[in-house]
């Protein structure tokens, strides 16, 4: 065995042990009245589960073979919890917490979670989506009207400013083929137009921050099948903040592994093993004794939409944060399910299996016994 195979091998091995318990604080995040997930530990009895956090536990279920071993009654509540989240006129699905409707974010990526959620739990929305019930937003009326509305998104904060751009396509998706065409169209002008021609990234910000605009506008490109331009610059770019940048947050692990993955670059073996070698260095910093990841280095952030600002990264009329746990030096959901999306695509870059985790079965044994 090569050198470079044996020490991607030890990497492995030391990725492994960050997830040992993993599953088991995955268990205690349920709430089978709901069918819901937790966001953390100090979220249990304070606050109400939510579509974000569900839809996370769910994904992390699915990448560990679970999601055809989980009882029935389960799929049939977790279902229930999603279709109970759908307004049945506006055809949106909303969270408890009243902020959360002021959030295009949120509310965006709550359509995007629910349907896909449901979709995986073999089941569909009970009512209309709003583009068929009328309750888009008059933005969406023609490709002409999309357009400025995304020229008027600030992107001084580029994680933000891209995650207003990319979750805004919800709307494009529930289109015809034929109807959506002149609106990617006019979307894939303008985002090369703004894209800067020495990095390939978008907007403002530390190379984090950029990158991490960059990964929300990938979303843009996968989904819709296109290809997303200057790959080669953006990988440099990803391999220049890795080397020199400091990650305080998962979002910012996460981030370049799946642009990384998405790009499908021929990357030198050198290379390769010094990216997995500071993913995994990164990621063992932000693991918690409860068993779960933080999202940042600190205290786990208290909202998932408040994480995207850092100290001297302002962003204009940031929306009012909406609370899912006290933020205690704590694992969530957010970062969790992150950290098993790295394991995977970790594996999938150096083109090795990509197995369940050899503990995924303490989920079900938990949840056996109680």
């Amino acid at each position: 065995m090569s050198n470079y195979s044996n020490n991607l091998k030890e990497q492995f091995e030391r990725m492994e042990v960050l997830f040992d318990d993993l599953f088991l604080w995955l268990a205690k995040q349920y709430e089978p009245k709901s069918g819901g997930f937790y966001y953390a530990r100090s979220s249990i009895g304070e606050f109400s589960p939510d579509i974000e956090s569900t839809s996370q536990a769910l994904n992390i279920l699915i990448r560990n073979g679970l999601i055809e071993s989980i009882p029935v009654s389960m799929k049939r509540k977790m279902t229930q919890f999603y279709q109970s989240k759908q307004d049945p006129v506006t055809g949106y699905f909303y969270d408890e917490h009243p902020s959360m409707r002021n959030d295009e974010v949120m509310v965006h990526r709550a359509i995007g979670y629910a349907i896909g959620s449901l979709r995986k739990l073999g089941n569909n929305p009970l009512y209309e989506l709003p583009f068929h019930s009328n309750h888009a937003p008059i933005y969406v009326k023609s490709p002409e009207s999309y357009l400025e509305k995304w020229k008027s998104i600030d992107m001084s904060n580029s994680w933000r400013g891209c995650d207003l751009l990319a979750t805004s396509c919800v709307y494009m998706s529930q289109m015809s083929k034929k109807d959506r065409q002149p609106f990617l169209n006019k979307a894939v002008k303008y985002l090369k137009s703004i894209q800067n021609q020495e990095t390939g990234l978008w907007g403002e910000g530390s190379l984090y921050v950029r990158i991490s605009g960059t990964f929300k506008l990938h979303t843009f490109y996968s989904r819709f099948e296109l290809p997303m331009p200057n790959q080669e610059l953006i990988y440099k770019s990803i391999l220049t903040c890795l080397r020199t940048e400091q990650a305080t947050d998962m979002c910012y692990i996460r981030n370049p592994i799946n642009l990384l993955a998405y790009l499908d670059l021929k990357i030198p073996d050198e290379e390769l093993l010094e990216i997995i070698e500071i993913t995994i260095s990164n990621m063992e910093k932000l693991k918690r004794e409860d068993g779960g990841f933080s999202r940042e280095s600190g205290n786990s952030p208290i909202a998932p939409n408040v994480a995207q600002v850092k100290s001297g990264e302002q962003y204009p009329n940031m929306p009012e944060p909406v609370p899912l746990s006290k933020g205690l030096y704590e694992g969530d959901m957010n970062a969790s399910t992150q950290a098993t999306l790295i394991r995977m695509q970790c594996y999938q870059l150096c083109g090795q299996e990509i197995n369940p985790h050899k503990n995924a079965n303490n989920f079900l044994k938990f949840l056996q016994q109680t």
